[in-house]
């Protein structure tokens, strides 16, 4: 599934929900280590545990943030 983010420094996430598991979550544009490294905590994560642990994080000043941002792609993945 392909999430276009909005907000943030990111511009799309790519990620799979099979069997309410998160895989292959790929982050484009953005802080590249970083992004690496939330896409690796969250593979292999239950989707709901994912998105209660990512839902609400800020960035500075902004309203949402890259892990922000990926639970909501999570939670559309798993509706559609």
């Amino acid at each position: 599934m392909i999430y276009k983010t909005k907000g943030t420094c990111s511009t799309q996430i790519d990620l799979d929900v099979v069997d309410g598991i998160v895989r292959n979550v790929k982050f484009t544009n953005g802080c590249n280590g970083n992004l690496q490294g939330i896409s690796k905590l969250v593979e292999g994560m239950k989707a709901e545990d994912a998105i209660s642990k990512l839902r609400g994080i800020k960035c500075g000043f902004k309203n949402t943030s890259c892990p922000d941002q990926l639970s909501y792609a999570i939670e559309q993945a798993m509706n559609s």
